[in-house]
């Protein structure tokens, strides 16, 4: 053979996992698919099943990178001079908007109310999350949207019908001239932070003020999030005190509202997505609810977005989860494949319970949504959602971070998914009010509503007398809380032992014995660890593993 051949060809590719695509999301999730049919939506297998297969479709997959490589660009006037304010994104986060929209992501529970429609469209999304996050963002604030904008029944009427509409329209023209509209939210200003309270963008009454009545804001407002939004729920400072207001992107007479966008932020993730400063100078904007109650009114849409963050965060998990497993059982090193290899068994079964107990209570209190009738379980849900959205999200950071290293370096690399899932992980437990907020407000939900706890314990107690570990993490938890000293110091401790309580709960009645007994042994019991890794040596990971490992290849 001629020398020239041999330096044609300097090596064979082998012993690289395939791309992790063309495979069914739903189909490949058992937990998730039990979860649905636990908590009540087994009638939307059908849909769930569609859908989770054209979020794992390769192409889908492939708007994601595209989206995300391709920041949104502001775009203040038009090249005549004239105000525009505005934001132009790559046709792939179009796709993936009118994707989420024509499925429903945006509204089917509203749509459609039935046993297990939150069940179900938080599933969908779970899946749909997983192929690109940021997007999720406008979706989730127009979905959310709806409890408050409900409050004012003549505004509901005019704008209802559009925000629900199963259809995407993107274009920068009044509302008035659209089938269908997207919603977005401006709370945040630059001296108050969380403290909307401390707001001081002013509303001025047009004529007669009131609920439903104009008024014109003139202030700043320090995060609009998705400024491509046809309309905003807006908190102003009215004579009355702070008050919700409906502020759209156009006036009816077809003329732009005087709200102009300063920049967009510089995100560390959620790049796809489009945050923007802007100032208020006159624009018209419509009160939702009573003057001065404005937390009160918009506080059903953070309680819905909140809810959102826990799904966003879960299917976070799920993908870097699915990522890691799905390498290693495709990858070999010294000698055997990793996912046989008892250390990378421990921490891939480890990242497997994490992602598994995040989806459970997430679809857990879904169901407490549904069921609207029930007392009980909107106190559950009043107090277990900003429980969930502290600890799911927080627990998401790490999760993506270890399931990027079971890859290795080439999860490292901007082409592989994992750098996007990490800068995206911090973002939800940020957004809608940070970890303290989040510990802030169950204590706030615990004294105005004292048997939401009882509720809860009620909830997680179903499991005790199936494991020791949990039963006398129960003990004690109940124990601290007749404790009322020092309550708000200890709130982080407090509501990380409530969120362990409730995922063990779960486990320990509906998942596979191997998954209880390694969540609890090392969620609570002596044996946990600081890292992903320290499941016991009677822990049967293997099964663990097989239970969550997608079959692609």
């Amino acid at each position: 053979m001629k020398a020239s051949a041999y330096l044609a060809e300097t090596h064979e590719v082998f012993n690289q996992p395939p791309p992790l695509e063309n495979y069914n999301l739903f189909e490949q999730d058992r937990a998730l698919q039990e979860a649905v049919v636990r908590e009540g939506a087994e009638w939307a297998l059908d849909e769930l099943k569609a859908h989770g297969e054209i979020a794992g479709r390769a192409d889908i997959i492939e708007l994601g990178f595209l989206a995300n490589e391709n920041k949104p660009v502001f775009h203040s006037h038009d090249r005549f001079g004239h105000r525009q304010d505005l934001v132009k994104f790559h046709p792939a986060y179009h796709q993936l908007m009118r994707l989420a929209l024509e499925h429903g992501l945006h509204s089917s529970p509203w749509t459609h109310p039935q046993k297990g429609a939150h069940v179900a469209r938080a599933a969908s999304y779970y899946m749909h999350s997983q192929v690109e996050a940021a997007h999720g963002c406008p979706v989730t604030m127009t979905f959310a949207a709806m409890p408050t904008i409900a409050l004012q029944p003549e505004i509901a009427a005019v704008w209802g019908p559009k925000i629900t509409a199963r259809a995407y329209d993107p274009r920068n023209i009044p509302a008035e001239e659209k089938t269908a509209v997207t919603i977005g939210m401006a709370m945040t200003e630059k001296q108050g932070g969380s403290d909307v309270r401390a707001n001081s963008t002013r509303a001025i009454p047009v004529d007669q003020p009131g609920p439903g009545k104009a008024y014109q804001l003139v202030g700043h407002k320090w995060f609009v999030s998705a400024p491509m939004c046809d309309a905003f729920l807006v908190l102003a400072q009215a004579p009355g005190g702070l008050s919700c207001f409906l502020m759209p992107r156009w006036r009816p007479d077809g003329t732009k509202n005087p709200w102009q966008i300063q920049r967009l932020k510089n995100k560390m993730g959620n790049v796809a997505n489009a945050s923007s400063e802007a100032e208020l100078r006159g624009a018209l904007a419509w009160m939702i609810g009573e003057e001065g109650r404005g937390v009160p009114t918009i506080i059903e849409m953070v309680a819905m977005t909140r809810f959102d963050c826990m799904i966003g965060s879960s299917g976070g998990m799920r993908q870097a989860a699915a990522q890691a497993l799905h390498h290693c059982r495709h990858r070999a090193a010294f000698g055997a494949r990793l996912d046989e290899q008892p250390l990378m068994q421990n921490v891939l079964a480890d990242l497997a319970l994490e992602s598994e107990a995040a989806m459970v209570m997430t679809l857990r209190l879904a169901r407490a949504l549904d069921d609207r009738a029930s007392e009980e379980e909107q106190l559950l849900a009043r107090l277990a959602t900003p429980i969930g959205k502290y600890w799911i999200c927080k627990r998401a950071p790490n999760h993506a971070y270890e399931a990027m290293e079971c890859i290795g370096g080439s999860g490292v690399m901007e082409d592989s998914i994992m750098p996007r899932l990490l800068r995206e992980s911090p973002v939800n437990a940020i957004w809608e009010g940070s970890g303290n907020v989040q510990c802030l407000d169950i204590l706030r939900a615990l004294s105005k509503s004292p048997a939401s706890l009882e509720v809860f314990f009620n909830e997680v107690g179903a499991a005790k007398g199936s494991d020791s570990r949990f039963d006398v993490h129960l003990a004690k938890l109940q124990s601290d809380f007749m404790n009322s000293a020092n309550m708000e110091y200890r709130a982080r401790n407090l509501v990380d032992r409530l969120a362990l309580a409730m995922q063990a709960s779960l486990l320990i009645r509906h998942a596979p014995p191997a998954v209880a007994e390694a969540f609890c042994a090392t969620r609570m019991g002596l044996h946990g660890g600081l890292n992903y890794g320290n499941l016991p040596a009677n822990t049967d990971a293997a099964a663990i593993i097989e239970r969550a490992t997608p079959r692609v290849g």
